[in-house]
């Protein structure tokens, strides 16, 4: 199954999920529904649950296809408001960049539990797309775990197999950025993404991890396909950022777009005016 001129979400599809060919008898048998009362506030949050189905993962739940949330952080988050319809947006808490931040990073190499050549490519060529932007925050790519801002991990081959690509959160309410990235090992071996492709689904996850919401948050059809959906604030805050203009489409390719083709988005104009804006 390596064709994928169709579109694939960042994590888990409700049309589109991917599954290896490899043996999956253990997919059948284990229950990752989310209890309905879970479901019900995470609705109430202003996630779309009907055509993103929440599932069980890690210690929490998948939702919107790559935001990781737990019972604590649900528990956390306020009422959400629905936004007029403008192109970029960024939660409420962001990190704390001060005079100027590097923010580590580490990725576990080969092994079982480690990644390819391949995938260590598009974390560093991710990195450098930030970097070359000359922000206030920049990244930095270590090779032990000790100390690092963010921990990117392989997802379980359980979820790996089930389509899963990447989650993550959002800047934490005291400056830092999300400390995990859970990422599958296999989109160059299964799905056949080139480096590019690879550092556009990462360099997604770690704009999540300072504080950027979807592109098209107000209307995740623009391309997801399917019916029109609104994510709302779900408690995190979903600000617009001066600047960028109102609208949004899939064909502008911004990186931050709910929902990819598996191809190469580096930073468009309007992206770059977010990433300047913020840091």
């Amino acid at each position: 199954m390596r064709r994928i001129n169709y579109v694939l979400s960042l994590a888990v599809l409700a049309s589109f999920t991917f599954v290896s060919c490899s043996d999956n008898s253990d997919l059948e048998v284990e229950d990752l529904s989310v209890p309905s009362e879970v479901v019900a506030q995470i609705a109430a949050l202003g996630f779309d649950v009907d055509n993103f189905v929440p599932t069980k993962f890690e210690n929490g739940y998948l939702v919107e296809g790559d935001i990781y949330l737990t019972d604590q952080s649900i528990a956390e988050m306020g009422q959400p408001n629905r936004l007029a319809v403008v192109e970029q947006y960024s939660t409420n808490n962001l990190v704390n960049a001060g005079g100027g931040r590097v923010i580590t990073m580490y990725a576990p190499v080969g092994g079982n539990n480690g990644y390819s050549a391949g995938m260590i490519a598009g974390l560093d060529l991710a990195i450098a797309r930030y970097n070359a932007q000359n922000l206030t925050i920049s990244f930095q790519r270590q090779t032990s775990s000790s100390g690092a801002d963010i921990v990117m991990t392989r997802l379980s081959k359980r979820d790996e197999r089930r389509g899963v690509l990447g989650s993550a959160g959002f800047p934490t309410s005291s400056g830092d950025p999300y400390g995990q990235i859970k990422m599958s090992g296999i989109l160059e071996s299964s799905y056949g993404l080139s480096t590019a492709g690879i550092a556009t689904i990462i360099a997604h996850e770690m704009g999540h991890c300072v504080g950027f919401r979807h592109t098209d948050y107000f209307n995740r059809s623009i391309s997801c396909g399917g019916s029109a959906s609104n994510e709302g604030t779900a408690g995190v805050g979903a600000n617009h950022i001066p600047g960028t203009p109102t609208g949004a489409t899939a064909s502008a390719k911004s990186w931050m777009l709910a929902c990819t083709d598996g191809g190469d988005r580096p930073f468009n104009n309007d992206d770059q005016t977010a990433l300047n804006y913020l840091y």
